[in-house]
């Protein structure tokens, strides 16, 4: 059934959407007597009672990615954003897609409501035991939601897609740069674009992507890695859609100058000569060359050779290439340096046994906080990549093996891990858990104790999180 809402009205339901999160954000931290879970629920009742004083009744539904109040789709601003993700989260954790309230509700209504909703998630069948804990309340009705597991895997599959169209396209421009061929930037705009939409709706499934290494491709891959997450990186720090697609191509142009490095040099197994490390530290000045090249001078055009030539040179000036009179690099390279060295640092190479842990790789990056990397945005990396980085094994206190499977936001030292290993040590299929979740204890029922190489183990992350 449709409903036709006033403006007033349609104010309010984002606002009782974005309250809804915020008290259920709470609850989970505090007890549920706690005085801000108390003035959260307050604020949620009354909010909710107004609505119904005017449309009589409410219909909250989850379809996909978003909220309908009463069959209106609730569009988000950008301060609300991790709120509606926490919100959409959770109620898919508990198989919740419809809450109808026919009548005003009691903060009696909401206390049963937040207690059986935190309880559900340690049942088998957390709708079943959700909806019979709310059978007394009878002005709340809930419904299940539909298809989570096909509507998801459909996620995976886009996002998938997406991944690979940017590798994919990566290598083109790489061999035609090489030949000497006309870059087609309407086409790099268009896949560049679709990493930006994805990133947007999906972030947490293409940011696994970028952790899925190919060394034999290693060139492609990191470009495109990088530019993923420079564009992850850039929204996070609010950056708007344009800008988001700038940053985007820059940073997949970044390494471009690689590709006059003689095969020999880039893929030594060995250490490298003091005359080769010499022809590597001039990608940059060629990378310039090679972006010049390609297209009419423009904006996209300087910006990206400035992010092609500042990339390794640090905020300190102690990279290279140098220059006699060195001026603060461009925000753009501030957030591909950081970017670059992480995804190279997690990447096996040809020269190496396995690649540097996620969480290691974090380490190192803020032991060069301040000094030659950008603080400020070395916090926002951290926050958006997390603790344990999507892909990082860890091993948890009830001797179960896991990968980082999402981070988690609000508690970046307990992400959702799927489960690969019991606690016998016998290979199963992962499941996904939420290392956040408690007990009727109040206790966590699962953490970390430690970060594993994976590598040590023959595990291959794609099979995980592809």
């Amino acid at each position: 059934m449709a409903y036709s809402m006033n403006f007033e009205s349609i104010n309010k339901a984002t606002e009782v959407i974005n309250q809804l999160a915020i008290f259920l954000r709470t609850a989970k931290v505090h007890n549920i007597n706690n005085a801000a879970v108390i003035s959260a629920t307050d604020k949620f009742v009354s909010l909710v009672n107004d609505i119904i004083s005017i449309e009589n009744s409410i219909v909250l539904e989850i379809r996909g990615e978003y909220f309908y109040f009463n069959d209106n789709r609730i569009r988000y601003s950008p301060e609300y954003i991790l709120n509606l993700d926490y919100l959409n989260r959770e109620f898919k954790k508990v198989e919740l897609g419809t809450i109808l309230i026919r009548s005003k509700i009691s903060l009696e209504d909401i206390r049963v409501f937040i207690g059986m909703f935190l309880q559900s998630h340690l049942s088998e069948n957390p709708f079943d035991y959700l909806k019979e804990g709310m059978s007394d309340v009878s002005g709340i009705e809930l419904k299940k939601i539909q298809t989570i597991s096909e509507e998801y895997l459909d996620k995976r599959k886009i996002a998938k897609k997406t991944y690979f169209s940017a590798v994919s396209f990566y290598k083109e421009i790489f061999n035609k740069v090489r030949t000497d061929e006309k870059i087609n930037f309407k086409k790099a705009k268009r896949v560049i674009t679709s990493v930006v939409n994805q990133i947007i709706e999906q972030e947490q499934i293409l940011l696994g992507m970028t952790t899925i290494k190919d060394y034999d491709e290693y060139t492609y891959h990191h470009s495109t890695n990088v530019s993923i997450l420079s564009v992850a990186l850039g929204r996070r720090m609010g950056m708007n859609h344009k800008m988001l697609i700038d940053l985007g191509i820059v940073s997949l142009f970044h390494d471009l100058g690689k590709i006059v490095v003689p095969n020999e040099i880039l893929n030594k197994p060995s250490k490298l000569t003091d005359s080769e490390w010499g022809i590597i530290k001039k990608h940059p000045m060629w990378g310039v060359n090679a972006i010049l090249k390609m297209r009419s001078i423009d904006d996209l055009t300087i910006n990206a050779a400035i992010v092609a030539f500042e990339h390794h040179m640090n905020i300190n000036h102690t990279g290279y290439p140098q220059v006699e009179n060195p001026a603060p690099l461009d925000f753009f390279s501030r957030i591909v340096s950081i970017v670059d060295q992480y995804d190279a640092m997690t990447s096996k190479r040809i020269y190496t046994d396995y690649p540097i842990s996620p969480d290691t790789a974090l380490r190192g990056l803020l032991e060069k906080s301040g000094d030659m990397l950008d603080p400020l945005i070395i916090k926002f990396f951290v926050n958006m990549i997390g603790i344990y980085p999507i892909g990082t094994l860890v091993m948890l206190n009830s001797k179960e093996l896991a990968l980082v499977f999402e981070n988690n936001q609000d508690f970046l030292h307990r992400p959702r891990v799927m489960i690969i290993s019991d606690n016998k040590g016998n290979w199963i299929k992962g499941h996904v858990v939420d290392l956040a979740d408690k007990n009727g204890h109040d206790e966590y029922l699962r953490t970390i104790i430690k970060t594993m190489n994976p590598k040590q183990y023959n595990i291959n992350l794609a099979e995980y999180l592809l």
